[in-house]
């Protein structure tokens, strides 16, 4: 049976930073409803590798679908729109991201009371998914709105981009910046580009210097369900005063309670890299099946999807569309191979010294979950990792079964509790 742990609910984490992430991306959602009642120009965008920095240098307010459709299924909204959109014809193994946005848009006015803006731009940065170029064609569609289709070299083998690639995609940015300049009436100006891209640098700093703090022990956050809070700001936030302010604040929070040996939970008893998205529909009662056993994840894949940041890159004004397009390429999680995850995530197991891996497999989600049964069999036999696979989904509430979940990751707990004993008594570490 799982140890009671208790959450210490006076952490300045909880209290402060939580709450500092919620606030701006309240401000956030505010600035779109005002957006959408002044007919203010907004482009729609994907996380991943996205080139935000540009849509800001022409004062366009930047709209994400996929995270209106998880602030859905947060909120337990989410089925009624991807039955809706089911009903309009899409498949039932379409990822749910797609439909629950679809359904939302086509419900009369898009987001609550329509104080979402549709799009004046349509922006698909096309990176790892295909299924985002189907979807964002369909928005662009359903909204009589331009688009613009970024085509993104998928990373074929090493680290680095060669310089063609870089070169074909700046060729494409500069044509979404004329774009960009025809639609809002503005001159492209590479100053304010320069100054955005600075504070971009600026977050990133910040986010890296917070993932590094979680080889602490006991970490001072949780990288997986306190990341997925923060990835607000990084993501959709980034080149912005707001988020830049958000992670030297949250920087300085964290490595408070680094000094003090404080995390999340009163006990730290198993430290887990996470791969994969959460089930945004059962996210609370999730992290609560884990904190049960006082598991906490140091580090994790999927708040990496919108960059790469702890790895050293930055946006930077002096290559402004250079970098950009470094980031597209290279610095994301969804544009890189199989084997560069299976890499990404060994770095991480080896140098966060977490006990052990766990895998969340998402049902509507090709690009997150193919493979991953490969990979559990190599961390495990392999590396020696033990490795813990659930499934669900990150959207559809319909694909989600708690008692079978609390099933698996208790009997895993109760291994890797039971192998810690074996190895304590053998006189190996703890």
């Amino acid at each position: 049976m799982a140890t009671a742990v208790t959450v210490d609910k006076d952490r300045k984490y909880q209290s402060e930073v939580n709450d500092h992430s919620k606030r701006i991306m309240t401000e956030y959602y505010d600035q779109l409803a005002r957006a959408a009642k002044g007919g203010e120009p907004s482009g729609f965008l994907m996380i991943s590798g996205n080139c935000v920095e540009i849509l800001r240098a022409f004062d366009m307010h930047p709209v994400f679908p996929e995270v209106n459709a998880l602030q859905l299924a947060i909120r337990k909204q989410s089925l009624p729109m991807i039955l809706k959109a089911e009903q309009m014809g899409y498949s039932s193994d379409n990822c749910a991201y797609v439909k629950a946005d679809v359904g939302m848009l086509m419900s009369g006015g898009y987001g609550p009371q329509g104080t979402i803006p549709y799009p004046s731009l349509v922006v698909c940065n096309y990176v790892g998914c295909n299924v985002y170029v189907k979807w964002f064609e369909h928005i662009a569609e359903f909204c009589k709105a331009p688009l613009y289709l970024l085509d993104i070299p998928f990373l074929r083998e090493g680290d680095a981009p060669g310089q063609d690639d870089i070169t074909y995609v700046v060729r494409q940015l500069e044509e979404l910046i004329a774009t960009c300049s025809r639609i809002t009436g503005k001159p492209f100006d590479i100053d304010k580009l320069r100054e955005v891209l600075a504070l971009s640098a600026r977050a990133e700093d910040g986010w890296s210097r917070a993932k590094e703090l979680c080889k602490v022990k006991p970490a001072p956050f949780d990288a997986y369900f306190d990341s997925i809070n923060m990835m607000g700001p990084i993501n959709v936030l980034r080149g912005t005063t707001q988020a830049a302010g958000f992670f030297a604040f949250a920087v300085e929070a964290f490595e408070a309670l680094a000094a003090q040996h404080k995390g999340p939970l009163a006990e730290e008893r198993f430290r887990t890299v996470v791969e994969g998205p959460p089930p945004y529909p059962y996210y609370r009662n999730f992290r609560n099946l884990f904190s049960a056993w006082g598991a906490v994840a140091v580090n994790s894949t999927y708040s990496t999807v919108g960059g790469l940041w702890e790895w050293g890159f930055r946006h930077d004004p002096r290559r402004p569309l250079e970098s950009i397009a470094e980031q597209m390429l290279v610095e994301n999680l969804t544009n890189r191979s199989l084997t560069a995850r299976y890499q990404q995530i060994r770095r991480y197991v080896e140098e966060w010294e977490a006990d052990a891996l766990v895998i969340h497999s998402i049902k509507s989600c090709r690009l997150c979950s193919a493979g991953q049964g490969d990979m559990r069999e190599y961390f495990t036999r392999e590396l020696g990792v033990p490795t813990l696979l659930v499934e669900s989904d990150l959207e559809d509430p319909r694909y989600s079964s708690e008692a079978q979940m609390k099933n698996r990751i208790d009997a895993f707990f109760e291994s890797l509790e039971h192998r810690k004993f074996l190895r304590k008594g053998t006189g190996g570490d703890a």
